[in-house]
């Protein structure tokens, strides 16, 4: 069968469930051949191609991943929901020439919040409001007041109001949905063993904001046996959503260079008589490549190999090129400790730097070499 949009869910779960083995076809493999434009004509030579074993089975992930990726996208819809209702804030309390983010970074922190919720419940006084700060926030209590003198206006208090309401209802999905996935979650069986690692423990970094109220990173390790955050620049986020996405079984990819290319981190170079038309990735849209994308971009302050090895290729070809060479990097790293159980050590940027320079002398040696001259290394 094809898919198409999510109508074809329902009978590829019945099919599953009767022990069918469904192969579910990209319909991009078969879109350019001629005729069959109604569907019983197009079934039909789709069961043709089938019998001569023209068509490739499209990636499907087994059903308790399934059901971890419902929950997980579930979440992420109500951040972004939250998020929306941030904004909203933001803009209500703008047109009310209320400056509040002129001397709060981020309103949706304990001081903004306070002060926001102290306003719909009545608060117009600037030096009350002013009070309610926290004390580690840098700007002064006077300038706090300074940013506090707005007009008020009712219909605008109003929207206020609905958007913190509504910010709460998102609070209280995200926590409902870290319930399911801690649920699910435990459901898994200990199927691999944990790899230790002799290197130092890795200094954890603060648990991103909208990171689930459990030990999400214990649960991980547990059921992959693996510890991705190992991994320079994916947190826990990220690599929940490589689990939720891709599943557990590498096996379902050769190699992973096929895995890579499933993301579409590869070059895809559109050729036509031999002449290349366009080059750059396939266009795919793919929560987990996004994901790694994202991680790609945190290394540029990253004092590791994958941080000087990111820097270097920012700095020849580019940040979007970097960031998807970075990306296939490190869906390589991912395919290898899921697959073998390996665990990823940092050998740090100093040996990086070091073995680019020997790379760097040796190409300078060859170069001399085909002109017949030498290369002699001074140390200094």
């Amino acid at each position: 069968m094809q898919s198409t949009g999510v109508y074809w869910i329902p009978l590829y779960e019945i099919l599953e469930e009767r022990g069918f083995e469904v192969y579910l076809v990209n319909a991009r493999h078969t879109k350019n051949l001629p005729g069959r434009k109604s569907d019983v004509q197009e079934s039909q030579w789709l069961l043709k191609l089938h019998t001569y074993g023209l068509l490739r089975n499209s990636f499907h992930p087994p059903a308790e991943i399934r059901v971890l990726r419902t929950y997980w996208r579930q979440r992420a819809e109500h951040v972004a929901g939250a998020a929306t209702c941030i904004q909203r804030m933001q803009k209500a309390l703008t047109q009310m020439n209320v400056q509040l983010a002129n001397v709060i970074s981020d309103i949706s922190g304990l001081t903004g919040q306070t002060i926001i919720r102290t306003i719909v419940a009545g608060e117009r006084d600037p030096l009350k409001l002013a009070a309610l700060s926290d004390p580690r926030i840098q700007a002064s209590q006077e300038e706090i007041a300074k940013s506090l003198l707005g007009n008020w206006r009712p219909e605008l208090l109003f929207v206020l109001q609905q958007e913190v309401e509504m910010y709460d209802t998102y609070q209280k999905r995200i926590i409902e949905c870290d319930q399911r996935l801690q649920q699910h979650l435990a459901s898994f069986t200990n199927t691999h063993s944990v790899q230790t690692s002799k290197q130092k423990p890795k200094t954890k970094k603060p648990a991103a904001k909208n990171a689930p109220r459990f030990d999400l990173s214990s649960e991980l390790q547990r059921v992959t046996g693996v510890d991705l955050t190992r991994i320079d620049g994916i947190d826990v986020m990220v690599a929940q959503t490589l689990v939720s996405e891709v599943g557990l079984d590498m096996s379902r990819w050769n190699t992973e260079s096929h895995f890579a290319s499933w993301l579409g981190l590869c070059p895809d170079n559109r050729t036509s008589g031999d002449k290349v038309l366009a080059r750059g990735t396939r266009r795919v849209v793919n929560r987990a490549a996004t994901a790694l994308r994202q991680a790609a971009n945190t290394l540029m302050r990253s004092r590791s190999y994958l941080g000087a090895q990111y820097r270097r290729l920012r700095t020849k070809l580019g940040a979007p090129k970097a960031i998807t060479a970075m990306a296939h990097r490190l869906a390589r790293l991912v395919y290898r400790m899921l697959k073998y159980g390996q665990a990823y050590v940092d050998k740090g940027t100093e040996y990086y730097e070091e073995r680019f320079r020997r790379q760097q002398i040796q190409l300078l040696r060859k170069r001399a070499t085909k002109l017949g001259l030498q290369v002699a290394e001074i140390h200094t």
